[in-house]
């Protein structure tokens, strides 16, 4: 995974320049502790679809594959280092479970993954959180390395030591987390109830309850009428407990 490609994309007069010139923005690269924790922050499993977006040298799909035994699909706008991409993965075996595509991050199509990887500058990560939000399915886990969005609280954050070379830029290095929520605003029935919630992203208000959470499509609650939880599908809320809320229309 590599940052240069947030360069060029949020200065194009860069991408001009090195175009007449024939000269690159040096890229810096994902270091493989951190690779890896990313990985475990995303609690990667072999059922996963990996999207790395601005996948450089294909690292951390590769890994993705190598260690989970999942799927990856890795999205670079350098022609060359996408070559390289499928050279590496080819040289590990590991061919047919990666995918390397050119194209631009902005408009390539990674609505299938389950987990979704960058190291993007914040102007870029910006620009794509309307289509994580839009175009992700709920429960879909999003790890940045560095760069956090600006209007939408990561529900985990960490900073890590990074003991692997990683020239100018420190030794440590700030990773987060979000889950795609599930669409819960309105007012939901069911089982004699009537349940109003609202929402920011994850964050949600459940009127007259307490403790109201929401993490992918798994939601909980507390009211008078006792602890609910349960799962988000689609256009119902199924609890634990048999009880099943339909969304009001």
């Amino acid at each position: 995974m590599r940052i240069v490609l947030a360069l060029m994309l949020a200065f194009p007069a860069l991408a001009a320049k090195a175009d007449e010139n024939d000269w690159r923005v040096p890229f810096i690269t994902t270091p493989g502790d951190v690779v890896e924790r990313m990985l475990e922050l995303a609690g990667t499993q072999a059922g996963d679809l990996v999207a790395d977006l601005g996948s450089g040298d294909g690292r951390i799909v590769i890994a993705a594959a190598r260690k989970y035994g999942a799927r990856g699909l890795g999205i670079e706008l350098d022609a060359k280092l996408v070559e390289a991409s499928r050279a590496n993965a080819r040289r590990v075996g590991l061919g047919d479970r990666v995918t390397f595509v050119q194209g631009d991050v902005l408009t390539a199509d990674f609505s299938q993954a389950s987990v979704v990887t960058v190291y993007l500058l914040p102007d870029l990560i910006g620009r794509l959180e309307p289509r994580f939000m839009s175009e992700l399915k709920p429960g879909t886990r999003i790890v940045s390395h560095a760069f956090r969005m600006a209007s939408w609280r990561p529900d985990r954050s960490e900073t890590l030591r990074v003991t692997q070379p990683h020239p100018g830029q420190g030794n440590e290095s700030m990773l987060y987390l979000w889950i795609v929520p599930a669409e819960v605003r309105g007012t939901w029935i069911g089982g004699g109830r009537r349940v109003r919630i609202e929402q920011n992203y994850q964050e949600i208000e459940v009127e007259g309850a307490t403790d109201a959470r929401l993490s992918g499509t798994e939601i909980s609650w507390r009211s008078p009428q006792g602890a609910f939880r349960g799962r988000v599908r689609g256009e119902r809320i199924v609890g634990d407990d048999g009880l099943i809320l339909t969304r009001a229309r």
